[in-house]
């Protein structure tokens, strides 16, 4: 079976905002909401190291709110790492003051691309999918960032299962606020094909990783050659940057 390997990227970048240390998020809790900050440097950090990747899962992107100066970052980043398409999904909004979408950047041109709100206590959290070929064969990537409690948390993952539960190609990728064995994670485990990872990496916080709570989940069917934890700028998650092998049919 011919197969081609492709680099994708997860990354939470925390609005292009710097966090150093847990102090920062109270002596920089202004960044978060004001356009100040060298956050287009932080882009461009970004950008440099999506565009090493094929296909590039966004968390925490401002859609376009006073935090970003009004730049919607998702597609900032498509241009300047040179990414054909590009999709984002708009999710927690604070008054126009400031925003977070998940966003896809992909050089592979996507065949279909869906925008699913998600369960929880509090409204605001989504999952971004694209297919990559034809049919439930088709290679299908999902971007999500997870709530921070546990009972939402279910909820989305069973959503999310119901939605790839019958896929041999798929991706799933994103802030997941949780390690891969929680009770929780079983859902997928159980309704989908699949698998947790074979190894966990810590990418929180950036400045001194501990927890694995970014994961890339695939299926049997997409053997992960390579898989490592980056820093995305000085975002407080490190990105996640795995090289997968991919049948050729899944992209037809």
């Amino acid at each position: 079976m011919d197969k081609r390997r492709l680099r994708l990227l997860s990354a939470n970048i925390q609005a292009g905002s710097s966090t150093r240390g847990y102090h920062d998020y109270v002596a920089r809790s202004w960044s978060h909401v004001l356009p100040a900050g060298n956050k287009r440097g932080a882009l461009d950090a970004i950008a440099e190291l999506a565009g090493r990747h094929d296909i590039v899962g966004l968390q925490e992107a401002d859609p376009g709110s006073l935090r970003s100066g009004f730049t919607n970052q998702t597609h900032y980043l498509a241009e300047r790492a040179g990414f054909a398409y590009w999709s984002h999904q708009p999710n927690r909004r604070m008054g126009g003051v400031a925003s977070s979408a998940n966003g896809l950047l992909s050089k592979l041109e996507p065949r279909l691309v869906e925008d699913h709100p998600l369960p929880g206590r509090v409204r605001g959290r989504g999952v971004l999918t694209a297919a990559f070929g034809e049919g439930l064969d088709a290679l299908t990537v999902a971007v999500a960032h997870l709530s921070l409690g546990s009972q939402s948390r279910r909820s989305q993952i069973d959503f999310i299962a119901d939605l790839l539960a019958r896929l041999p190609h798929a991706v799933l990728m994103g802030d997941f606020n949780c390690d891969p064995e929680q009770p929780e994670m079983q859902a997928l485990y159980r309704k989908t094909q699949l698998q947790p990872p074979e190894r966990c990496v810590p990418t929180f916080p950036s400045w001194r990783p501990q927890r694995a709570i970014d994961h890339m989940l695939v299926t049997p069917a997409l053997a992960v050659a390579a898989m490592q934890a980056l820093p995305a700028a000085q975002s407080d998650h490190l990105a996640l940057s795995v090289e997968l092998e991919v049948p050729e049919a899944a992209l037809r």
